[in-house]
């Protein structure tokens, strides 16, 4: 019986790995029932750390974790529309959920504040105030938020504290007002909530996010709540943005240095650390296979997939029967000089298995190896339909990649 080693890429740790190595297990079990997994966890021992607690970090200012809106100002841009199924949008949504309805009031993104189309005009006596429609709308989901969020893959704390948190926001006022259409009101909230819930996710770097297919159910899901139709759940995505887009100020980032390395840390050191120090990696996977029963085939996300390549061209493996790497940088580093075990224009060695690479052309860290080693290399698109970052995390929770994976298995 084949088994399916997983190795996990940077900045993994627990309990994110145990949530991530359960859902591996089960997508692959969906599409290949007989195979056994197991898994190779390095990051909790062999990660990288600061050692000395930031010390080599200079910074002014306290060392808040706060969310990166505070060092964000606003610029207007003249941005194209995006992908047509609406991927680059959902970026703007990710970077401020609020936008959209926001732009939908006539209010500022970002500011917190709508305005009442008409220029502040009176309402007529004993018309309801515009917030309480879009309120009244939010308050359908009562009851149903941890059925639609455990539907999408989303942790039900994450959408519950959306839908409170946007039920208290002083742009409904403007966006009802604005929106007379229920459904179109409905797909608006279900679409900032979603967003909302999304970014906390990304904020937190949860080693699994919701593809894009997930994130889209989950909107019709609410929309559908809220008495929209069950049809057209992205109608309207962006009409009423004017594409703002928040960038880093300068200054306020190297204000918040601190911050801002201790969210990109371990992810970024545990690279550095195995291009320095990688053979206690490359032992820990060698170890790995060798307590598993042939065939094996290992299966790494990211750096993990970096660390099997390499030992396995270092070391040849009789048990190892296909590599698999998903969202690697493996090619990107041997054709840059920087693979250890191999450097360009050095050919694979015969010994080493076949290799299957699997990546998302909007994931900025996955690359292809079929052109730099023809006949060695099988590379398979899939479309994660998230931007990045999210798309370098949300390949496990896309059929696509688990039957690629089962249709070479040995």
């Amino acid at each position: 019986m084949t088994t399916a080693l997983f190795i996990h890429g940077t900045g993994v740790r627990e309990p994110g790995f145990s949530d991530l190595y359960g859902r591996f297990t089960a997508g692959l079990r969906e599409f290949a029932p007989d195979v056994r997994t197991a898994s190779c966890y390095w990051g909790g021992e062999l990660g990288a750390r600061l050692g000395a607690g930031g010390l080599s970090v200079p910074y002014t200012g306290g060392r808040s974790r706060g969310g990166l809106g505070e060092a964000a100002e606003q610029v207007q841009t003249a941005e194209a529309a995006g992908a047509a199924d609406g991927t680059e949008l959902w970026a703007d949504l990710y970077r401020d959920p609020l936008t959209e309805l926001a732009a939908a009031g006539g209010g500022d993104p970002g500011s917190g504040s709508g305005s009442r189309p008409g220029g502040g005009a009176e309402l007529p006596l004993g018309a309801p105030l515009p917030a309480e429609r879009p309120r009244a709308l939010l308050a359908a989901l009562d009851g149903h938020v941890g059925d639609i969020a455990r539907g999408a893959g989303l942790p039900v704390p994450y959408l519950a504290a959306a839908v409170t948190e946007l039920a208290a926001s002083p742009l409904l006022s403007g966006a009802g007002a604005a929106v007379p259409d229920d459904e179109e009101l409905a797909r608006l909230l279900a679409r900032a909530l979603v967003a909302a819930a999304l970014a906390a996710l990304l904020d937190a770097d949860a080693p699994v996010v919701p593809d894009g297919a997930a994130r889209d159910a989950a909107v019709a899901a609410l929309a559908a709540r809220m008495g929209a139709r069950p049809d057209g759940s992205e109608r309207g995505l962006g009409a009423a943005l004017t594409r703002p887009v928040l960038r880093i100020a300068s200054h306020q980032v190297v204000r918040r240095r601190r911050a801002l390395t201790e969210a990109a840390h371990p992810a970024a050191a545990d690279v550095m650390l195995y291009l320095a120090h990688g053979e206690p990696l490359r032992r820990r996977l060698r170890e790995a296979v060798g307590e598993l029963e042939p065939p094996v085939v290992v299966i790494g996300h990211s750096l993990g997939g970096i660390i099997a390549l390499d030992s396995l061209i270092a070391s040849p493996s009789p048990r190892v029967a296909l590599l698999v790497t998903v969202g690697s940088q493996a090619p990107f580093l041997y054709e840059s000089g920087a693979l250890p075990g191999l450097v360009h224009p050095e050919p694979l060695p015969e010994h080493l298995p076949d290799w299957l690479n699997v990546y998302d052309r909007r994931d900025l860290l996955g690359y292809v190896g079929a052109p730099l080693f023809p006949g060695r290399v099988t590379d398979v698109e899939v479309d994660n339909r998230q931007p990045f970052p999210a798309a370098h995390s949300a390949y496990w929770t896309n059929p696509a990649v688990y039957r690629a994976i089962a249709a070479r298995l040995p």
